[in-house]
């Protein structure tokens, strides 16, 4: 009597199914060390078109959009610092501020 299945083989990843490199992944992950929001949207846009086509990019996609939300961070964390060094310098009155 023959096995009723055959034998399971497990799912392999074969990886980009294409040699063509994304574009927006590229753009994206350079942008995204100029315009943080230019990485993070176009990491998103690439990761989709990757998923669809198969293009090769998405590490640089996915790069470009680490990279944008790390400065978004960044950036605001200084803002904070900023704002409260201010806050404090005018507080100790090293700052004059008008209130008229």
């Amino acid at each position: 009597m023959s096995a009723p299945f055959p034998p399971v083989q497990p799912a392999t990843n074969p990886g980009p199914t294409s040699e063509r490199w994304n574009v927006l992944a590229i753009v994206g992950f350079v942008g995204s060390f100029f315009v943080s929001l230019l990485g993070i949207i176009l990491g998103f846009i690439a990761l989709s078109q990757i998923r669809r086509t198969g293009e090769r990019g998405r590490g640089l996609a996915i790069a470009g959009i680490v990279i944008g939300f790390v400065a978004v961070v960044i950036t605001v964390l200084w803002l904070i610092l900023v704002l409260v060094l201010f806050a404090n310098a005018a507080a100790n009155g090293q700052i004059q501020v008008n209130h008229g």
